[in-house]
């Protein structure tokens, strides 16, 4: 009974062992490709799509003593990440969430954060989410909904 407890153990760590509801972090296949690269600790990818018909944005980012990319707001975006304790955690499993839509915008981020591998995807369906993205800042530029800051009376 021990060792199939064990294997099972085992077999479970091997696979990435749990479910990752937010789509944080996901160690993996990924890990080898970064063990022993030249990459940056912090260079990423980000892919935005507003959902409003107009063609997804892509933007590169590396946050690594001086800022290259060609993210519309590099700087803003790396000082904002560089202040938070985690900022590409997934979501709690368990995390109860109010049921407001915040918009048809969806957005990933790959790449790798502190040196370790990021695949974080992004979505506005939700409470939980909404405050995921908005906590990302300057790293998503772009209007957030159709009452969004960019449409906001002055």
């Amino acid at each position: 009974m021990r060792l199939v407890l064990l294997l099972t153990v085992l077999l479970l760590a091997a696979c990435g062992g749990g479910d990752d509801a937010g789509g944080g972090v996901q160690p993996g296949a990924g890990d080898d490709a970064l063990a022993g690269s030249d990459r940056p600790a912090n260079d990423l990818v980000v892919e935005q799509d507003l959902g409003d018909g107009s063609p997804p944005q892509r933007w590169t980012l590396v946050c690594a003593g001086q800022v290259e990319g060609d993210h519309p707001d590099a700087e803003a975006a790396c000082a904002h990440l560089d202040g938070l304790d985690d900022p590409f955690a997934p979501l709690p499993a368990d995390q109860m969430c109010t049921e407001i839509y915040g918009g048809p915008q969806t957005a990933r981020v790959t790449g790798v954060w502190a040196a370790m591998p990021v695949d974080l995807a992004l979505s506005r369906t939700d409470g939980c989410r909404i405050a995921q993205w908005d906590s990302l800042g300057p790293l998503l530029p772009g209007p957030v909904g159709a009452d969004g800051p960019d449409d906001a009376p002055q």
